[in-house]
């Protein structure tokens, strides 16, 4: 174990990150940092370089999808990148039983299960992300490469255009 404290991390996040050999910081908040905007102001840097890590259920099937957390998901353009007859937000059950962590502080990785992984090409407009580390509490920056690269995410485009 390196000098990075990764205590504050969900267990099953921290042995994750041993099993990649990541070595990042792990920050603790006494609030919880559920929402984008919550946990920038936490963390104090922009609503953009929040990662949500968000369940879809695509044809019965769970789908990963992350997104910056200024920006909403576009269902449609998810159900084209999927070639999938429906797309719809997974409930709380679902999100539970396929990445082992609640809404609000699913990581991008580390999950109980193997998805499919869409990632929004929006994430790489930063030199560094936030993630929640599979608690409502606490969070971790990234590169955004990395991060989808063990999240195992294809880089689209599916956030809600803005009109």
């Amino acid at each position: 174990m390196s000098s990075q404290d990764t205590t504050d991390a969900h267990p099953r996040f921290a042995e994750a990150l041993r099993e990649l050999g990541l070595d990042v910081p792990v920050r603790r908040f006494p609030d919880a940092t559920r929402t984008a905007v919550q946990a920038a102001e936490a963390i104090g840097c922009n609503v953009s370089e929040i990662v949500k890590s968000l369940i879809f259920e695509a044809d019965g099937l769970p789908v990963l999808v992350l997104m910056d957390g200024s920006s909403r998901v576009d269902v449609e353009r998810v159900r084209e990148e999927l070639g999938a007859a429906s797309v719809r937000r997974a409930d709380a059950d679902l999100v539970r039983e396929t990445t082992g962590y609640a809404i609000g502080g699913v990581p991008p990785f580390g999950h109980r299960t193997r998805t499919r992984v869409l990632a929004d090409r929006g994430l790489l407009d930063h030199a560094v992300v936030w993630a929640a580390a599979g608690t409502p509490h606490a969070v971790f920056p990234l590169d955004p490469k990395t991060l989808i690269a063990h999240a195992g995410g294809t880089v689209v485009d599916v956030r809600e255009r803005t009109a």
